[in-house]
């Protein structure tokens, strides 16, 4: 394995959800608390940072230069004018449960709908009224799947016949796979990883062209591998406590980039690579991430 650079001096409070655009050979990722979406541009190594005026869990890409973002309230289109300006317009609200909440992790799948999952911000109360959800053409369903205090990892195997999802509160730690058709419900739930006896709380994911599964190790310093069938089989170091997600980009999509998050108790000015996106090589490659093409009607 080559190694581990962080790809600018950009650093992010809590980066999360990375996603390679194949068409532009660049980077996107965000950063919840700074209320930013940011994206590196492999040709010129250049980060640019747009303002949100909420904070953003997860984003997906389009085939029409858009972004869609899960931020607090909603779900919006986001069009990313000079930097940092953008134009939001939203496509679908949310009612949440309770108050304090946002959306979290989330991905599109092999049809272009989009995945989002919610949580209880103070993870503290430890709140199992996380869900998942998913947005297509008839807007955002009910609850996919629910009960979850911090829902976290999802990510598909490479025939899309699989779902895997995380649970990273420290009270749970584990991940769960799922059978998954073309109709979007999520079937069969069984445990693919408890994670309570390993290095690290699950966090954010990716499946590679074999169909291992990789996710973040957070407060462990490490990127995981499991097998198919949940077996540990690499366990790959980061210069930070906490990686957070993990997307495969690059020109052969053979790249592991890795967000990170700043810690709390550490100030924002403080030297180190806390907070830093990571590129590595581990010496397989992944899948590039479909596109969102399922806006909803009238949106």
């Amino acid at each position: 394995m080559a190694a581990i650079t962080a790809i600018s001096a950009v650093r992010d409070r809590v980066g999360e959800c990375p996603v390679w655009s194949v068409a532009e050979q660049a980077l996107y990722w965000v950063d919840i608390e700074g209320r930013h979406i940011r994206r590196w541009t492999a040709a010129t190594q250049a980060v640019q940072t747009w303002n949100l005026p909420e904070r953003v869990g997860c984003i997906a890409l389009t085939a029409t230069g858009e972004v869609v973002a899960a931020m607090e309230t909603g779900i919006f289109a986001v069009q990313l004018l000079d930097a940092p300006a953008v134009h939001v317009e939203r496509l679908v609200a949310i009612a949440h449960p309770a108050p304090g909440m946002r959306f979290n992790d989330g991905r599109c799948d092999a049809q272009g709908r989009f995945w989002v999952s919610t949580m209880v911000m103070d993870m503290g109360l430890a709140s199992p009224l996380g869900a998942w959800y998913c947005l297509d053409e008839n807007g955002l369903s009910p609850a996919k799947l629910d009960g979850l205090i911090t829902p976290n990892g999802l990510a598909f195997s490479p025939d899309g016949a699989t779902a895997y999802v995380s649970d990273s509160h420290p009270r749970v730690q584990t991940v769960w796979a799922f059978d998954f058709a073309a109709d979007g419900v999520l079937r069969n739930r069984r445990t693919f990883v408890d994670m309570t006896g390993l290095p690290g709380r699950p966090d954010g994911a990716a499946v590679d062209v074999e169909g291992h599964y990789w996710i973040c190790g957070n407060d462990a310093g490490l990127v995981h591998r499991f097998d198919p069938q949940g077996r540990l089989v690499a366990s790959l170091p980061v210069p930070v406590a906490k990686p957070s997600m993990c997307a495969f980009g690059g020109p052969n999509l053979d790249v592991l980039y890795v967000t990170s998050i700043l810690p709390g108790t550490v100030p924002a000015d403080a030297p180190g690579l806390n907070g830093a996106v990571f590129a590595l090589q581990p010496g397989v490659r992944g899948l590039a991430e479909p596109v969102f093409s399922c806006f909803p009607v009238g949106a």
